[in-house]
């Protein structure tokens, strides 16, 4: 795939065929992955690459966690509260999603349901777990990760494959870190969920618009 079609067809796929993605599959994408750019080349990121039994349980594991209303403890801080358009945006992409669901505004049951979906990585057959050493985590570790997070997504494309960057499983790292063995000095920043999409999944099917150039760029002396 041309880089630029996979920049503007690159979306979050939230449902999947329960077809593993093979390892050597896996592994030519996170190392093509591994070119993106980094903060004076540290390189900060480690991933754990999950599928088969790992991922079962692990998926379990969170899903129980947040129906049970297990108190969360991310390794960063969750973003505060956003507000005015970045809130509006926020709102559309919820409201497009119930839509698409068929999932209406006072139907809490299908709505736990649905969130409890994102903590199994949408039923994806496999996830990349991405975290950092706690020794350099900062600002521009976190802009690393968040490179080459964009670049297994695009990566993936090329494979076949979907993908969905997601902050839900994370929110309880020591769940993560239990059944992934990730050892306590990494700081576990990011997910994504990566396998076969399921085209016939209705959220799929949902594009996001995008602010025209004019509503976010400034030009100087051009």
């Amino acid at each position: 795939m041309e880089l630029i079609e996979a920049i503007k067809s690159r979306k979050s796929i939230r449902g999947y065929k329960p077809t593993p993605v093979p390892k050597e599959i896996l592994s030519q994408v996170v190392e093509i992955a591994t070119r993106a750019p980094s903060a004076l080349n540290t390189q900060p990121w480690k991933f754990t690459i999950l599928g088969g039994t790992v991922l079962d349980q692990l998926k379990e594991a969170l899903q129980r966690c947040f129906l049970e209303g297990s108190e969360m403890h991310p390794d960063f801080p969750l973003s505060p509260s956003i507000e005015g358009v970045y809130r509006e945006r926020q709102v559309t992409l919820g409201k497009s999603l119930y839509q698409l669901l068929g999932i209406t505004k006072e139907d809490k049951g299908k709505q736990i349901e649905w969130m409890a979906k994102s903590f199994r990585f949408f039923d994806a057959p496999n996830a990349i777990i991405i975290s950092m050493d706690e020794k350099i985590s900062g600002f521009s570790s976190m802009f690393s990760l968040g490179a080459v997070a964009q670049t297994i997504c695009l990566a993936a494309l090329d494979f076949g494959l979907g993908t969905c960057i997601e902050q839900s499983p994370v929110l309880y790292p020591e769940v993560v870190r239990q059944i992934a063995v990730i050892p306590p000095s990494e700081k576990i920043a990011v997910a994504i969920a990566i396998g076969y999409p399921d085209w016939d999944f209705s959220a799929n099917r949902l594009v996001t618009e995008r602010e025209s150039l004019s509503k976010v760029a400034s030009w100087r002396g051009l």
